[in-house]
This record gives structure tokens, C-alpha cells and sequence, in this order.
């Protein structure tokens, strides 16, 4: 072996451990905020207080997450969180993907007028007290669908998908049209399953943002029983215990004594672990779409 093959030979086996080892310290950086939180929550609360929890818990046990599910209103508020990911995801996608063919289609003359209305909503907002009066006026308040209509409509979905929608050679709808097909069906039967990329970025998006939603139930819902959301309900919890059991909070009597013996640390670690987790159960299955579905079509020739 010549010393210029050896050399080679040693340079890329030198490459391969720095990259193994950089990777690996990625990785444990990555992981280590999500491994921390893990073990804090399945850790006795008393013995947290002490401190010096990392990646694993010093005493394990699971009276954090039953003092969360003990709660009466999680199971209401998970079935509406589900709900309204679900409608507001699909109505959210199917608004968003209609409004980008249309404005993608170049016989469209309002297309500019349009797409600098959509724009400016991105930079203005009308403000917490007129949306508010909105939503009153609009007969929303104390209802479901005041967690769908408000943001059934994104500017920037909307030109996301437009974006991915430009990038399809234009010549797929004109040979539709030749065969006979209206704008519905090249809408549905041609673009549509050739945007699945895009579509499931903003489905992330969508979801990701209905799931953690809590604020508008908090705003529109907050005496609504029967339209609170998990992520409300987990507030609620998590705002009692720290202030050690009284709060106004539905079923506080009862889980009074309970809450004086778990810290608040452990019940913001517990209820990170239950919002977060559906989520990442959820991402697998759509990352391999969201790279491309964010940078396809983004950049013209």
C-alpha cells in the first residue's frame, strides 16, 4: 500500500469517527431536554424537589399522571382537543388548497388583489377586543365551531401551497381541460394528490396548533363544560397545584390533599409529556413529506 493510499485510508477513518462522534453529540443534545422531562415526570415529587434529576428517575412512580387523569374534565376536554384537531385540520387543508389553486390559476384576474389582501393579514390584526366583538356578533361564543371558523384560513398556508401548486407543469390542467374536465375536477382528481407533500406539511402545521390551543377556550368556552380542551383542563390542573390546591378549578376538594404531596414540577413535566406525546406519534408519519412539501416550488427558474 502506497503512503498516499494510506494517507487516504487514514483521513476518511478520521472523518468517520469525528462524524460519528459530532452526530452522536447531536443527538444527545437533541434528546437530552425530552429524556429530562420524561424523567422528571415519572419521579417521585417529594424527591424532586431535591433536585439533580437528568435522563433518568431516582424513584420512579406514576402519582403524577394519575393525579392528572383523576381529574374529571380531561376526559371532556380530550374528546373535544381531538375533535377540533380533526375538523380543523381537514377544513383547514381543504380551505387553504382551494384558495391556492384559485389563485394559482393565471385566467384568474383577481389573483393580485386577493393575494395582497391575504398578505396584509399577516402583518395586521384587528386586536384581542374586536375579535372578540366579531366572534359575539357572529353568534360563535359558547359554541364549537368558534375553535374552527377563525382560523379555518391561513394566509401563509395559502401561499405555501400555492407556491408547491406553481411549481406543476401548467400543462397537466390544460390537457384536462382538452378532455373534457371542469376546474372541480382538476382540482380534485389531478392536484390534489399531487400536492400530498405540501398538504401534509400544513396538516402539521394545522394540527399541531389546534392540539395546543387553550387560549381561545379560555376566551370564548371558559364556563362551557362541555367545549373545554385538554390543554385547558391541563392549565387548570397545573395552576391549582401551584397554588397548593385552591383555585377554581371543578373537583378541587377532592384532589386537595393530594396536590399539598406533588410538586408543581413534576405536574409541568407530566402534562408536557401528555400534550406533547400525540404529536410526536403523530410527526413520524409525516416528516418524510415535510421537507420536500416546504421547498418544492419554493424556488423559480
Amino acid at each position: 500500500m502506497t503512503n498516499k493510499a494510506f494517507n487516504a485510508t487514514r483521513s476518511e477513518k478520521l472523518f468517520d469517527v469525528f462524524n460519528i462522534l459530532f452526530m452522536t453529540m447531536v443527538l444527545v443534545i437533541t434528546l437530552y431536554p425530552f429524556l429530562n422531562v420524561l424523567a422528571i415526570s415519572l419521579n417521585n415529587s417529594t424527591d424532586t424537589v431535591r433536585g439533580g434529576i437528568y435522563i433518568w428517575p431516582r424513584q420512579f412512580t406514576l402519582e403524577n399522571y394519575k393525579t392528572i387523569f383523576q381529574y374529571e374534565g380531561l376526559v371532556q376536554g380530550l374528546q373535544i382537543s381531538i375533535l377540533r384537531t380533526l375538523a380543523g385540520t381537514l377544513l383547514g387543508l381543504l380551505s387553504a388548497s382551494m384558495l391556492a389553486f384559485t389563485l394559482s390559476r393565471v385566467d384568474f384576474q383577481g389573483r393580485r388583489f386577493v393575494s395582497v389582501f391575504l398578505a396584509l393579514t399577516m402583518y395586521f390584526s384587528g386586536g384581542l377586543i374586536p375579535v372578540y366583538i366579531l366572534m359575539r356578533d357572529l353568534h360563535l361564543i359558547g359554541t364549537f365551531w368558534v375553535y374552527i371558523l377563525p382560523g379555518i384560513v391561513s394566509a401563509f398556508n395559502v401561499f405555501v401551497v400555492r407556491s408547491f401548486i406553481d411549481g406543476l407543469p401548467y400543462a397537466l390542467q390544460e390537457s384536462a381541460k382538452l378532455d373534457g374536465a371542469n376546474d372541480f375536477t382538476i382540482y380534485w382528481r389531478i392536484i390534489l394528490p399531487l400536492c400530498k407533500p405540501v398538504l401534509a406539511t400544513i396538516a402539521l402545521f394545522l394540527a399541531v396548533g389546534q392540539w395546543n390551543a387553550w387560549f381561545d377556550t379560555y376566551l370564548y368556552n371558559g364556563s362551557k363544560e362541555h367545549l373545554t380542551t385538554l390543554q385547558y383542563e391541563l392549565m387548570k390542573v397545573l395552576q391549582s397545584t401551584q397554588q397548593g390546591g385552591s383555585g377554581s378549578v371543578r373537583n378541587v376538594n377532592d384532589m386537595a390533599q393530594q396536590m399539598t404531596q406533588i410538586s408543581p414540577e413534576s405536574i409541568k413535566m407530566a402534562i408536557t409529556i401528555v400534550v406533547t406525546l400525540p404529536i410526536l406519534l403523530v410527526y413520524p408519519f409525516l416528516q418524510k413529506y415535510f421537507v420536500g412539501g416546504m421547498t418544492l416550488g419554493a424556488v423559480k427558474s
